[in-house]
């Protein structure tokens, strides 16, 4: 009889990984038969597939989308990036609020004359907060509850856009309702904060719930609860509520209700049109009042 130990290959007759010539591959692909080193190889639903046989199948396979358009992967292992991310710059730049005495503060915060001179200042105070934990805390925490149900729904791209639309629409409203520039204080009081962004992400809520047939009761006592925060607690900016809220509302409804076969231009007309909005708005007010 053979035995069947010497029917089997030694190191030196068994086939070598393609990708690693170094390393010896005792398996084979199932897809493409080309030898498989431990470091290549993916279980699959029927054996083991090479890595480039797994990306091939990956960039093939359709694209899954939400009911808005966004890609069903918009999120890494079921983690809202955008959110984290935006969570993580505030939390750095509060840091950095700190460690230089306010230097960091002052050279990125709003206020409605700052603004017509430094425009950049009308994005970069929504990822300010004042010293205060309170603050950060609560708005992190608000960012963090709607981000990881929003960020799925629409999308990587689609949600940071509502972000960074909703920061700006914050600072245009308290430009837009700052009053007389020559005898209202709140156009040299400077404002920092995430609020606007946040209260975007509300005002996002109540199209998108509405989108899914959803009941809005929840969203509503939540916009009632924290709206009426800023006319009852002091130094808080009703203005950036508002401003932000309205602007993440309109921003959401345009996603939540574009047609299935234009929600690839409405995706791209959205950012171009609300910039150019806020943009015209902030103009707007400054020239009234012979800024510009």
């Amino acid at each position: 009889m053979n035995d069947p130990a010497a029917e089997e290959p030694t190191e030196a007759e068994a086939p070598v990984c393609p990708r690693h010539p170094d390393r010896v591959a005792y398996v084979r692909c199932q897809r493409c038969g080309r030898p498989a080193c431990p470091e290549c190889q993916r279980p699959a639903a029927v054996g083991i597939q090479c890595v480039d046989c797994v990306r091939e199948a990956k960039r093939a396979a359709p694209r899954i989308r939400t009911v808005f358009g966004g890609t069903a992967t918009a999120t890494a292992n079921g983690r809202p990036v955008v959110t984290l991310t935006i969570i993580g710059i505030c939390v750095v730049s509060w840091v950095l609020q700190l460690v230089t005495g306010g230097a960091w503060t002052h050279a990125l915060w709003f206020w409605p004359w700052g603004g017509a001179v430094e425009p950049w200042r009308f994005l970069t105070a929504s990822f300010l907060h004042s010293t205060s934990p309170l603050h950060i805390l609560f708005n992190m925490y608000a960012l963090w509850i709607t981000g990881q149900f929003l960020e799925p729904l629409l999308g990587r791209v689609r949600f940071a856009v509502l972000c960074l639309l909703s920061a700006v629409g914050g600072s245009v409203g308290v430009l837009l309702l700052a009053g007389d520039p020559f005898t209202s204080d709140a156009w040299v009081t400077p404002v920092v904060g995430a609020s606007g962004m946040v209260f975007g992400l509300f005002g996002a809520m109540l199209p998108v719930m509405r989108r899914l047939g959803r009941s809005m009761g929840q969203v509503l006592v939540l916009l009632a609860i924290n709206g009426a925060i800023g006319f009852w607690v002091p130094n808080i900016s009703w203005q950036a509520h508002l401003g932000g809220l309205v602007t993440g509302a309109l921003v959401a409804t345009a996603y939540a209700y574009a047609p299935k076969e234009r929600r690839e231009l409405v995706a791209w007309l959205v950012p171009v049109a609300g910039i150019a909005v806020l943009i015209g708005l902030a103009v707007w007010r400054y020239s009234s009042v012979g800024v510009l």
